[in-house]
């Protein structure tokens, strides 16, 4: 996760005499250049005050029922006009209307002439955009914001119910990670330095914020920390702990890899935009190195080089997407080998469960850097090729709105659901003292502690959400 068309408004059509359009053109936030407010919404020259057949009058009321409807004053009437002989060019009397005030008054250069009045400037046109100016920020991807809000959602369900296959029906992690090499790449026309300052500012304070707790219960839980604590300033490596809270410092391997990443990234784009095709399927090729031919020490260097390796291929599959590298690719080749990446990672993975007790993809890296590898590549190559964005999700508005919390909030989902799962236990077992509650809910089933970590999980978000705010330097707020 990333803690991180263009038409015109439809002109309506002008009808004779005193025309006022409203000509309302792009939707609201649609990010479409809407024609500036003042600007005639109709083509061509003014419409001709007199019309055909019936130039031997003036402005009369008669053929201009919208003006005797109330567009001038009650008590005002036609003037007679004398008869002219045949080729008689004197100049006609005309005739002056009282001046009509507010939105009737002239407004194109024929009325004011007619009225006697000087025409009014024309509004100032929109300066051309400058081409050095930086780009504006495009809106937020629906498609991507949806894959992140469900990958976290996935994060929790195992986390609840352990399942094995979870992994392998949405591998999460490597969703996540290839988002933010997404996010990273395009952060990166910006300067490299003020990027990675701007990730890490995002990141840590809320990492701080939460580490506070859990560093502290565990010093009242008889943790006693050496060195390695300065982990829990900055998570270059794993933060330690003692074994109560290991179910809740244990998922920091993700903040620590993503770190790693982002420092990372300014040497692996320039490596990737050099060959990209060939650098992207070479990414595969560290966890081959960690698995077959060097293993490598178990220690936090160790860990945290064996994860590098087994998200490198999804981090860097987030620049060829940035870079539009994927729309290039052949869809049958990209099928064929991101089939072929999933088939050897499930053949892998079912037949080496002597070696962990299991075919869950997190206890395999060789397992999950393929199955992701695949996986992930067809869901941004689908993105690509059939440009998906989801726009849609916006008519289902509650939905939308669980999306846009969860994604701003992503930091704070991330790292206080194993707390709120914690916490949901003992909360289950005080239900068991009221005979209500032990009578009519499935207090035993884990799909109701699912649901109790749900809403503790809002309560955190509540409580702890906004400390994203001000790592982003926003004004906080309970909500985004």
């Amino acid at each position: 996760m990333s803690w991180g068309t263009d038409q015109p408004g439809y002109p309506q059509e002008q009808p004779q005499g005193y025309g006022h359009g409203s000509g309302y053109g792009a939707g609201y936030g649609s990010g479409q250049q809407q024609q500036p407010y003042g600007q005639p919404q109709y083509g061509g020259e003014p419409y001709p005050q007199q019309y055909a057949g019936n130039d031997q009058r003036g402005y009369a009321p008669e053929y201009a029922p919208e003006y005797a409807q109330g567009y001038a004053p009650a008590d005002y009437t036609a003037h007679p006009v004398p008869e002219q002989a045949p080729g008689d060019t004197a100049q006609l009397p005309t005739v002056e209307p009282p001046p009509v005030e507010g939105e009737f008054a002239a407004t194109t250069e024929a009325e004011a002439e007619f009225r006697g009045r000087e025409p009014e400037p024309e509004p100032a046109q929109a300066p051309a955009p400058d081409p050095d100016a930086p780009p504006k920020p495009a809106g937020r991807d629906r498609y991507f914001d949806t894959l992140r809000a469900v990958a976290l959602v996935r994060v929790v369900t195992y986390h609840t119910f352990g399942w094995a296959w979870a992994g392998m029906v949405f591998p999460s992690m490597g969703i996540m990670f290839a988002l933010a090499g997404t996010l990273m790449a395009k952060s990166l026309e910006r300067p490299a330095l003020k990027v990675i300052r701007s990730r890490i500012r995002r990141l840590l304070p809320p990492f701080w914020f939460w580490g506070f707790f859990v560093v502290v219960a565990m010093l009242i839980h008889d943790w006693m920390p050496g060195w390695q604590i300065v982990y829990w300033i900055v998570p270059l490596g794993d933060p330690p702990g003692n074994a109560w809270g290991e179910q809740a410092w244990e998922i920091l391997w993700y903040l620590r890899t993503y770190l790693w990443f982002v420092l990372l990234s300014p040497l692996l784009l320039r490596v990737f935009r050099l060959a990209p095709v060939a650098v992207l399927v070479l990414s595969l090729a560290p966890i081959l190195v960690v698995h077959f031919l060097w293993e490598p020490p178990d220690d936090r260097f160790g860990s945290a080089l064996t994860d590098l390796a087994t998200f490198l291929f999804c981090w860097m599959l987030g620049f060829a997407h940035r870079d539009g590298v994927l729309q290039r690719l052949k869809p049958f080749a990209v099928v064929v080998l991101s089939l072929a990446a999933i088939g050897y990672a499930g053949w892998y993975a079912f037949t080496h469960q002597a070696e962990t007790g299991s075919y869950d993809l997190d206890d395999i890296p060789l397992a999950q850097a393929f199955w992701s590898a695949g996986f992930v590549t067809l869901l941004m190559y689908a993105k690509a090729h059939f440009r998906i964005d989801f726009a849609g999700l916006a008519r289902f508005k509650r939905l939308d709105r669980i999306v846009t919390i969860f994604n701003a909030r992503a930091v704070t989902l991330y790292l206080w659901h194993e707390i709120a799962l914690i916490l949901a236990v003992p909360l289950i077992d005080q239900f068991w003292n009221v005979p209500a509650f032990e009578t009519y809910l499935p207090l035993e089933s884990q799909w109701f502690m699912f649901g109790i970590g749900w809403i503790l999980i809002a309560v955190f978000i509540l409580l702890c959400g906004w400390v994203e705010d001000v790592a982003a330097k926003k004004k906080p707020r309970l909500l985004p």
